[in-house]
């Protein structure tokens, strides 16, 4: 490695420049309308987490001592500064495209937005009765003394009206204490829809927020006159999710430098910016906020509510055109999957391809006779999970079954921990998180007493065993009757029944044992290819790359001379095209229709390709903290199935965007004679030409 001193963008900052990648999707005018408000909902709600999470976590990093915070090389006030700078740029870019562009664009369909101002008579009417009947019984309401100083607590993504009252406005004392009532009333948005369709006239339909009648009623709730009507929203601390982002002796440093802090502080206050600076003030002091946790907001918040807007026109225009889950040819001629996979080899798509066939290898499994037990590690579970049923199928056909359930996944703990509870109350062995670790590995393994001897079959994937996701998220599983790879599987599942210390595994890499070390050693190939004067390239799809060692690593090779290629949908740390640094690597990020969340890993060692797919991104988290599974491909479809869907990843000229460190999020460019290709429908396409 050299001496010199290398560019790296900071990780929250190439956060806020995916979700500007989001919002890019919002202001595409070739995306139908509804999915374009369907892309505002989803930057709402990544915007929301990222407050919850990242941003918790500096500003509990601000209370540590000086020289911890030099460890973890953080400097929190200056890094909040930042991202406070570049969120309010995109609210401001975000509401333009609701204003300027939504919003005439459903008017031009006959769908008009509109406040209780806006209301005709009738419409007036039918928000009163909705009111009386749907929103009334649920609301809650208080009323704020102007002597009162306790603070009333305002829930996580909560949405409140402040209310101010129509009273004489006493003097305001030297010590400016605040002399006017308040009124706060939480919208019940966990009781009512957010949107409520007003009567209409004729191909005129009418659409208006529950705040807006909520509004027009706020006298019925106080029994006094009101004057104006503030929205606010806070979002708290998700409770810093410590063991996630660090670990060893500096992950105690830290847990023993905020044992005491308040669970759930406020770390984003939105509010309408037509507030008056004085009830600003009232309400800084009241919440205790400090400058940096307020956001300056327009009349509504809480987006993420669009994703349930109405479409009361049922014009399929305005939607994505259909995509059903296509069928696999080898899986649909009435074999069971356990024959088929037995033959050889096969991959599943998602969500392109059907996922029904994954809770129907369990039923199968549970149905045989032979079948002995079956072993899953389950990371985000569905409400309402077809895979955990067919695991309680198989409990109540006496097979043995072994779940591992991670407690932590952040935000799905409680349906996790629902389903485990579940299964162990049915008779399975549950295994539940690591302490310091997190299992993020993605394994299902049956095995079957054959003749003489247990032969085993397994499922390894890139993304969760969840039916709800794997509609929209893009992943790649291994169906295989490999016995050496079914045996590193089953050596994983003795690691996590904490049967062994450390697998002794040949063919699958393992996360935080092998994976990092044998990736290195992967790219040091490559790097002594390159110094030979040999071809020397890796194609690289990932999540998220942001360990520095890691980073460093594809630099030392760009200098080398080795070609590299990325696909990096979101965190991505390294700094491509910079002369002595990194001029060999181009990055992509492709947002489109589907969540990219598979993980491919192609290094070319010398003209015989090697290819792994993964769990695992390249950040610290998942080489470090987690168990992680990367697994080769060895059998020749699979490999051009999945060899095919990255060059159409690597052509797109249509939804991809290249990383640059200014973090523009430029298109790519293209001539205009070229053919368009969307790796997301040409990969649709190119996988039902496999069934005709």
């Amino acid at each position: 490695m050299t001496d010199i001193e290398y560019d790296y963008i900071k990780r929250d900052e190439s956060w806020l420049a995916f979700n500007h990648r989001v919002l890019q999707e919002a202001k595409d005018a070739s995306v139908p309308l509804y999915e374009r408000i369907k892309f505002l909902a989803i930057y709402s709600s990544n915007l929301d987490e990222f407050y919850r999470v990242r941003v918790a976590s500096l500003r509990s990093f601000k209370d540590l001592k000086k020289k911890t915070r030099k460890e973890l090389d953080i400097k929190p006030k200056k890094e909040l500064k930042v991202i406070r700078k570049i969120v309010q740029s995109q609210q401001k870019e975000f509401g333009k495209i609701f204003r300027k562009e939504i919003l005439p664009s459903l008017k031009k369909h006959g769908i008009h937005l509109i406040n209780e101002q806006q209301f005709a008579e009738d419409q007036r009417h039918f928000a009163r009765k909705f009111f009386f009947e749907k929103l009334y019984p649920n609301l809650q309401a208080i009323t704020i003394e102007a002597n009162d100083t306790e603070l009333p607590f305002l829930k996580n993504k909560g949405l409140y009206f402040v209310v101010q009252f129509d009273t004489p406005q006493q003097d305001v004392q030297e010590n400016d204490v605040w002399s006017e009532d308040l009124g706060i009333v939480e919208i019940p948005t966990e009781t009512s829809p957010r949107f409520v369709v007003l009567p209409g006239n004729g191909n005129k339909h009418y659409v208006t927020f529950i705040d807006d009648i909520i509004r027009m009623n706020l006298d019925e709730i106080f029994d006094r006159p009101v004057t104006a009507a503030y929205a606010i929203k806070m979002s708290r601390d998700a409770e810093l999710y410590i063991d996630d982002e660090y670990s060893g002796d500096l992950m105690e440093k830290i847990k023993e430098s905020l044992r005491q802090r308040n669970i759930g502080l406020p770390t984003r206050f939105l509010y309408d910016s037509n507030m008056s600076k004085e009830l600003l003030k009232r309400l800084r002091d009241l919440f205790e906020l400090s400058k940096n946790d307020i956001i300056p907001g327009a009349r509504y918040h809480n987006f993420n509510d669009f994703f349930g807007f109405p479409d009361p026109t049922e014009d399929s225009s305005l939607h994505d055109q259909p995509m059903p889950p296509l069928p696999h040819p080898r899986l649909e001629n009435g074999l069971s999957i356990r024959e088929v996979i037995a033959e050889k080899d096969l991959v599943l798509h998602f969500p392109y391809q059907k996922y029904d066939y994954v809770p129907q290898m369990i039923l199968e499994a549970a149905d045989d006779n032979l079948v002995q037990d079956i072993k899953i590690t389950l990371y985000r579970v569905a409400d309402k999970s077809a895979v955990v049923e067919a695991l309680l199928y198989a409990l109540q056909k006496r097979k043995k079954v072994v779940a591992f359930i991670e407690a932590k996944a952040r935000f799905d703990e409680a349906s996790n921990m629902y389903w485990g509870e579940q299964l162990k109350q049915s008779g399975a062995n549950v295994y539940f998180s690591y302490p310091g670790i997190k299992v993020h590995t993605k394994l299902l393994l049956i095995s079957r007493k054959e003749e003489d001897t247990y032969v085993k079959y397994a499922y390894l994937g890139t993304g969760n065993f969840n039916e709800k996701t794997a509609r929209l998220y893009c992943d790649h599983a291994l169906l295989t009757a490999d016995q050496q790879l079914s045996n590193e599987v089953d050596q994983v599942f003795d690691l996590l029944e904490r049967k062994i210390m450390i697998p002794d595994c040949k063919k699958l890499l393992v996360a935080p044992y092998t994976l990092r070390t044998q990736f290195e050693a992967m790219i040091d190939r490559e790097i002594e290819l390159a110094k030979a004067g040999k071809n020397a390239y890796m194609v690289l799809k990932m999540n998220s790359l942001e360990d520095r060692g890691m980073v460093e690593k594809l630099y030392e090779a760009s200098q080398a001379g080795v070609r590299i290629q990325m696909i990096v949908r979101g965190i991505c740390s390294l700094v491509p095209g910079v002369a002595g640094q990194s001029e060999n690597i181009e990055i992509r990020s492709i947002i489109d229709r589907f969540l990219e969340h598979a993980r491919v890993y192609i290094f070319g060692n010398d003209g015989n390709e090697k290819m792994y797919v993964a769990s695992a991104d390249w950040m610290s988290r998942n080489l470090y903290r987690r168990v992680e599974v990367a697994f080769p491909i060895t059998d020749k479809e699979v490999y051009q199935q999945i060899r095919t869907i990255i060059d159409l990843q690597l052509s797109d000229n249509v939804k991809a965007r290249l990383i640059n460190k200014n973090q523009e999020n430029p298109y790519v460019e293209t001539t205009t004679d070229a053919p368009r290709i969307r790796a997301q429908y040409d990969t649709y396409a190119y996988l039902k030409s496999k069934i005709q």
